[in-house]
């Protein structure tokens, strides 16, 4: 019997939508993410294939530190938030991937995980999305 391989949805273009692309931001894609009910929720994609920070060289690894930094600073000027989380874990999509996640004053659990909140996703709609990466790629290229 042949091993069946998965191909990584975040490789082949399944994931994320790519109606939600904020940047090309050098090694990551910035996209807002689509569950926002944690309002500027955004994820930075490897734009190669890796699953660990030790599979990346040590020049990688700081540039990608850095995009993660550039949005944080963005999401902050856009979002005011009372505190940035941010997230590298991959169990669910093994391909690496940060979650940055603006916590704002009126958080309905600030002293839980965004994971660890049970909650209907939010979905923007299509104008109200497509505005608010407009003003993420403005603040990005200012």
């Amino acid at each position: 019997m042949t091993e069946r391989r998965l191909t990584c949805k975040a490789c082949d273009g399944r994931w994320p939508p790519q109606d939600h692309r904020i940047a090309d931001l050098g090694l990551t894609v910035a996209y807002l993410f689509e569950d926002q009910f944690f309002p500027g929720w955004t994820v930075l994609v490897l734009k190669r294939h890796a699953r660990e920070l030790y599979e990346l060289t040590r020049e990688e690894r700081s540039h990608v530190i850095e995009e993660v930094n550039t949005v944080a600073q963005v999401l902050a000027e856009e979002f005011h938030p009372v505190k940035v989380n941010y997230g590298l874990l991959g169990n669910q999509l093994p391909h690496i991937h940060w979650h940055v996640i603006p916590r704002l004053a009126d958080d309905p659990a600030p002293l839980e995980s965004v994971w660890g909140h049970p909650h209907q996703p939010k979905p923007l709609g299509e104008r109200v999305r497509t505005e608010l990466i407009a003003k993420l790629q403005a603040s990005l290229r200012g």
